[in-house]
């Protein structure tokens, strides 16, 4: 399989990440965004993104932007890699809408991170062309991305995009399609036991995470995780893990839900367990 013009769905953090690695490998890229002014921003978060990259050595930010073409609608093409958010139904639609605009032989990719792959598989003629391709988050500097067959998910698919994640530079991992796949089912629990402590009157944040980046050696705390991540992104991920796995482990901290409720979502809305500057 050839992957010379791929479709991202999703302008937002994650799809402008995405869109950005792909148009980097000197692929040709078409981004589409549903909401009013998401493209704009996705591009214009690419241009900082790569002019960052450009001062140590990376490709010219011109060049890379070259090969990307904003589009009203979902459009024909080799790959389609859905970004949008965090939400069953809404993925459902772009995957049912993808599979009767793309080629037959296209292949059909979801950047979830929770949401089983067989799921959104069904709302297409082509299960044994759909599969999970979980990047993380910066996605331009972050190498993993998590590879998530479906249960009809082919053989030849999965190859195929397991090469092409080498080829933008990324090291895969493949998991087979359970609810959080391998990552969120070990990190979402993580971040929830950070946020009980809290929760809880065990520390306050800055020592829960002091004490998890210098204990556990992690580049970030957890809660800091979490805000980066979005916390109704965390919180979607454990009502899929609580609901998905049939287990109230996995049900999501109350003062998560709290904070989501009051649209203190992390750095995007600029407060969530931290505050921060614009």
């Amino acid at each position: 399989m050839e992957f010379e013009h791929v479709l991202v769905v999703g302008a937002g953090q994650m799809g402008a990440g995405i869109a950005q690695v792909v148009a980097a490998s000197g692929r040709r890229v078409s981004l589409h965004d549903a909401a009013p002014g998401a493209v704009e921003r996705g591009l214009d978060t690419m241009r900082k993104s790569l002019t960052r990259l450009a001062e140590k050595g990376g490709a010219d930010p011109d060049d890379v932007l070259a090969r990307v073409t904003a589009v009203d609608d979902l459009v024909p093409a080799d790959l389609m890699i859905e970004a949008v958010v965090e939400d069953a139904s809404v993925k459902e639609d772009v995957f049912r809408r993808a599979d009767a605009t793309l080629p037959a032989e296209a292949v059909l990719a979801s950047n979830t991170s929770s949401i089983p792959i067989s799921t959104l598989a069904a709302a297409t003629a082509r299960p044994n062309r759909v599969i999970g391709m979980h990047f993380f988050n910066p996605v331009p500097v972050l190498k993993l991305v998590e590879i998530v067959r479906g249960k009809e998910t082919s053989d030849e698919t999965a190859q195929a995009i397991t090469e092409l994640a080498g080829e933008l530079g990324k090291t895969p991992a493949v998991a087979n399609d359970f609810p959080g796949f391998v990552s969120n089912r070990i990190l979402m629990p993580f971040i929830n036991e950070a946020i009980r402590a809290l929760h809880d009157g065990v520390a306050e944040a800055e020592a829960i995470d002091t004490i998890a980046k210098l204990g556990f050696a992690h580049p970030l705390g957890p809660l800091a995780l979490a805000d980066l991540i979005g916390l109704d992104t965390c919180f979607a991920i454990m009502k899929v893990l609580q609901e998905g796995l049939e287990d109230e482990r996995y049900a999501p901290c109350p003062l998560l839900e709290e904070l989501v409720n009051a649209g203190k979502l992390g750095r995007k809305t600029g407060e969530g367990f931290f505050i921060y500057q614009a």
